[in-house]
């Protein structure tokens, strides 16, 4: 390999033998290197190979601006979970847990911490993303002295999710699933969601979450308890949730259960009361 361009004293691009862009990691690769000076092989810690370009373009960015500590305490992170987890990750997640790391980092250094509102759903639907979140932050501390607050190992489980969702169901057909349930709510509210809300953001990563589940049937487990007694509370809701449930049978020929069910209704509710809307049955 050789260089194609230094990012750092310890970053370069180059190419692999199959001339594809890689930027490579290791301690000194680019110190007072120059465009075409061999790279010493046995130096290499880490090489990031992406399929994307624009991925690469913009992490090759991030690490431009950020410390080098940063990008090494993602990397002992990613790797810790891929052994833990046992699954491998889109090529994305370098970008997302480098940049969110340093930035977690830049405001505890600031004093401005910052809640994670969709931290009760992460622990409940993705209990070992969390874990592996919690643990992302003893990394942290390990490796930089400093303690983070809970909440960020809800936003490194995010990535996580995000980063390992199956190719099961591609991107656009997701996207026409999410429209098609947010127009069973509309249509059945008769009423238009207030896209800046909170309510409507935490509804759309549920959504999402939720979409992945269903698609790969991963059981979240019956709550017929909790069911009937929000059924009884949430009437409008739930007759809201069967018609959700009917159009996945139909359309998509899967099976929601009454656990999921339970959870889109919460967040139906959610949604509906922060939009003032009526809570009555068409």
């Amino acid at each position: 390999m050789k260089v194609y361009k230094v990012i750092n004293n310890n970053i370069v691009r180059s190419y692999d033998e199959k001339g594809n862009e890689i930027i490579v990691m290791g301690k000194g690769l680019g110190f007072k290197k120059q465009v075409g000076d061999l790279i010493a092989e046995e130096s290499v810690e880490k090489v990031y190979r992406f399929q994307d370009a624009n991925n690469s373009q913009k992490l090759v960015e991030l690490l431009e601006r950020i410390p080098e500590d940063h990008v090494r305490i993602a990397n002992l992170i990613i790797d810790y979970a891929k052994q833990s987890l046992h699954r491998e990750f889109a090529d994305s997640l370098y970008l997302s847990i480098t940049d969110h790391i340093s930035f977690a980092l830049e405001r505890n250094q600031k004093g401005i911490p910052l809640k994670n509102a969709l931290l009760w759903e992460i622990k409940k639907y993705y209990p070992s993303e969390f874990l592996c979140g919690k643990e992302s932050l003893e990394i942290i501390k390990r490796e930089s002295g400093i303690s983070l607050q809970e909440d960020e190992a809800g936003y490194i489980a995010m990535h996580l999710v995000e980063a390992s969702m199956s190719s099961e169901q591609p991107a656009s057909s997701m996207l026409q699933t999410i429209d098609d349930v947010l127009r069973i709510v509309r249509y059945h509210f008769q009423v238009e969601l207030d896209e800046h809300s909170l309510a409507y953001e935490r509804f759309m990563i549920h959504l999402k979450f939720f979409l992945e589940r269903v698609a790969t049937a991963q059981e979240t487990g019956e709550e017929t308890a909790l069911y009937s007694i929000l059924e009884a509370e949430y009437p409008a809701e739930f007759a809201c949730c069967d018609k959700i449930r009917n159009y996945f049978q139909k359309e998509k020929g899967f099976e929601v259960t009454k656990n999921e069910l339970v959870y889109l209704a919460i967040h139906i509710h959610r949604i509906i009361e922060s939009k003032g809307g009526k809570s009555d049955e068409l």
